[in-house]
């Protein structure tokens, strides 16, 4: 994926939070609460790293454009948001009814934020984006991934 654009590294980082949901759900049906609570600590330090990097990249361009700041700060709430309904979860009795609702509540938002970013954001961005601006976001995107990996893997 060496000269992936951003766009390629988010989708395939979205891509990867719909498997873990599917992985989760598995989890679920099979009444393994131990992989359940893993993988779902796995997504939460995930979603916090992609959304980070996101920020600092994409984002950050978006922001400094006119054109492209409402969607930018749209998005940004969205990442909040999400953010929150993490946090309450962690107040929650693991896999209990309340905590179960809350998580359903936050995968509707999360699947929708993501399809929102990827059918209308993504493509209006990319109109006012170069092809080389692109590319040399999806290169930032991948040096501040890591880190970000490890600062939320810190924080959990």
């Amino acid at each position: 994926m060496a000269n992936a654009t951003i766009f390629d590294r988010l989708k395939q980082d979205h891509d990867t939070h719909r498997q873990m949901f599917d992985k989760m759900a598995q989890a679920d049906r099979d009444k393994d609460e131990a992989r359940l609570e893993k993988l779902f600590d796995q997504f939460k330090v995930e979603v916090s790293a992609h959304a980070a990097a996101e920020e600092e990249t994409l984002y950050a361009t978006m922001l400094s454009r006119p054109d492209l700041r409402e969607d930018a700060q749209h998005s940004v709430s969205e990442h909040k948001e999400i953010d929150d309904y993490l946090e309450e979860l962690a107040d929650l009795k693991f896999n209990g009814d309340a905590w179960r609702k809350k998580f359903a509540d936050m995968k509707k938002r999360y699947l929708h934020h993501i399809e929102e970013e990827e059918e209308e954001m993504f493509p209006d961005a990319a109109k006012d984006l170069t092809a080389e601006e692109e590319q040399k976001l999806g290169q930032l995107f991948a040096k501040r991934k890591p880190a970000e990996l490890e600062r939320a893997q810190a924080a959990d």
